[in-house]
C-alpha cells in the first residue's frame, strides 16, 4: 500500500444478538461475526478464526489471479479450502497456530505453471503478514 493512501478501516461493535454476536462493518459492507453455540454463542456469523482464514483464503485468491493475468497462463478458476488448528510446538511447552491451505487450480495449466503459482501464493500480503507476526497497536476512544 503507498503511504500516501488511508489505512484500511474495520469497525465492530455488539450487536445485541446473544453475547458474542457482533456487526463486522468495512466500508459499504456489512458482515456478521460471532462465536459457535459450542462457545456460548449463537453462530449468527463467521467466528473470528473464520475471518482470518476468508483474508488467507481472498488474499491468496486474488493474488494468483493478478499473477496469471500478468503471465497469461490459462487459468481458468482458483478454489482455496482452509483450515486452522493450535499445535503444540517441538519443545511442548507452547502451541502456535497451523493453517493449512489447499489450493485448487482449473484450466490448461502446464506442471511449471502450477509448481509456480503454488511459489506465488506463498508470497500473498495476508499470508506474509500472518508469518512475520505483526504489532497491534491498543488505545481507548
Amino acid at each position: 500500500m503507498p503511504d500516501d493512501e488511508p489505512p484500511a478501516q474495520v469497525t465492530v461493535i455488539e450487536s445485541g444478538n446473544g453475547p458474542y454476536g457482533q456487526i463486522v462493518a468495512a466500508g459499504h459492507h456489512l458482515q456478521g461475526a460471532d462465536e459457535p453455540e459450542k462457545f456460548g454463542g449463537r453462530d449468527t456469523g463467521l467466528s473470528p478464526f473464520e475471518y482470518v482464514m476468508a483474508g488467507l483464503g481472498a488474499c491468496t485468491s486474488m493474488t494468483l489471479r493478478m499473477y496469471a493475468e500478468r503471465h497469461q497462463y490459462p487459468l481458468e478458476r482458483v478454489s482455496v479450502q482452509l483450515s486452522h488448528k493450535r499445535v503444540a510446538t517441538s519443545d511442548g511447552r507452547s502451541v502456535r497456530d497451523h493453517f493449512q491451505r489447499i489450493i485448487t487450480l482449473s484450466g490448461g495449466l502446464s506442471h511449471e505453471q502450477r509448481v509456480r503459482l503454488l511459489e506465488i501464493a506463498e508470497r500473498c500480503p495476508v499470508s506474509q503478514t500472518l508469518r512475520q507476526g505483526s504489532t497491534i497497536e491498543s488505545l481507548l476512544g
